[in-house]
């Protein structure tokens, strides 16, 4: 395929024409990936066999028209607001921090607000876009917070814009979050708590497993056998236990070794937390051992957002795929010993689960990872909302 050189006219320059920044420019305007690589693709071959030196202008052009004739005006209307590379806008946070706009923030920022990937980047186009169409350089962030808060209300609902208001105003204070996950291995807490942590820019992120390694270098085995049981195998170092039991008994055991370990780590579970409190910084507990009753370590004059999920996978077929997945990644994970004891895994995820629903928990069931992010998010606003309704005006000074 022939070369494509595109000459930028103000600036008397050419540059090779690239596919892939055509590609990112198209999904700023809303388009999914595939969509807005198989426009581009399109355009290049176009410009290969009939014009393969071009103008930017005569380049954006053609885009445009093409975009008009396969989504509609919406689109090609947010691609000429995106491709006019303005003046950078200034956010005034305060008299003394002034800020760029800066889209993926706010992209990001909407989809803490439980907004969908696709939504969150329509809603943000469209704020950029109105911003460049009423001529705006420098706008103060009350001022924005508001036209965003009229977008959401206007275009995704009373709802959505009330999200909006509550998470925004938890952004602004002080106060720290603690996110507490639990479920069964292979669950998916530490995909989903990597994903939480990357969302809402929170550094801490807390493995249990990896403060159980801990103690087990510090404590021999002789001293706390339980301790370097696998959860699911902690019922073989109960004292007295009997050697074959079965049925309901054996259940009963499961559950009776898996708190005894649960127990020994609710204090090096309890240690991070009270760090975290007192350094007001935000954290995210993972593992199979953070029980709904690690809320209750939570000193009760605290300010802490406190929120426990239970992640589920409720179809045995599905969990046992993961374990088989996990096998072919990681060999160290063991995944054959998984499969092995899959029965005590079950076992246990009936337990955390009735454990949950008893405590009021939320349980997510985790088959579609975006899916259940958005749950996760929705769920930390529903925890702020509970305290309180906000208004736009208590939010942002008009």
């Amino acid at each position: 395929m022939a070369k494509i050189h595109v000459v930028n006219t103000e600036q008397d320059s050419t540059t090779p024409f690239l596919r892939g920044i055509l590609t990112r420019s198209l999904q700023e305007a809303g388009l999914s990936f595939d969509a807005a690589y198989g426009l581009a693709s399109d355009i290049r071959e176009s410009l290969a066999e009939n014009k393969p030196r071009v103008t930017n202008d005569e380049l954006r052009e053609q885009v445009r028209q093409l975009l008009r004739k396969r989504f509609g005006p919406e689109v090609e209307e947010r691609y000429l607001a995106t491709s006019r590379t303005p003046e950078t806008i200034w956010i005034q946070e305060s008299e003394e921090q002034r800020n760029p706009f800066s889209r993926g923030q706010l992209r990001g920022h909407l989809e803490s607000c439980g907004l969908g990937a696709m939504a969150a980047t329509a809603a943000t186009n469209d704020v950029f876009t109105g911003l460049v169409q009423d001529g705006i350089a420098d706008i103060g962030a009350d001022e924005l917070g508001l036209r965003i808060h009229r977008m959401l209300e206007q275009d995704y609902g009373k709802a959505a814009a009330q999200r909006y208001l509550v998470w925004t105003a938890f952004r602004r204070s002080d106060r720290p979050l603690l996110l507490l996950i639990g479920g069964v291995a292979g669950s998916g807490k530490s995909t989903i708590a990597t994903e939480i942590a990357h969302r809402l820019e929170i550094v801490r992120t807390q493995p249990v497993d990896m403060l159980r390694e801990v103690m087990r270098m510090m404590i021999p085995p002789r001293l706390l056998p339980a301790l370097h049981a696998s959860s699911f195998t902690a019922w073989q170092e109960l004292p007295g236990r009997p050697d074959a039991p079965s049925g309901a008994n054996h259940a009963a055991l499961v559950e009776d070794g898996f708190r005894a370990q649960a127990q020994l780590l609710s204090v090096a579970c309890e240690a991070v937390i009270q760090r975290t409190l007192t350094e007001r910084d935000s954290l995210i507990l993972e593992g199979v051992h953070v029980l709904p009753g690690l809320r209750e370590l939570i000193p009760a004059d605290s300010d802490a957002i406190v929120v426990p999920v239970m992640l589920s996978v409720l179809k045995p077929s599905t969990l046992r795929a993961r374990f088989r997945g996990r096998g072919r990644q990681v060999a160290t994970r063991y995944a054959e010993r998984y499969l092995d004891h899959f029965d005590d895994i079950w076992l246990m995820q009936s337990f955390l689960l009735s454990e949950a629903d008893h405590r009021d928990v939320a349980i997510i069931n985790n088959e579609v990872l975006e899916r259940t992010v958005q749950q996760v998010l929705r769920t930390i606003i529903e925890t702020l909302a509970r305290e309180r309704k906000f208004k736009p005006a208590e939010v942002f000074a008009p």
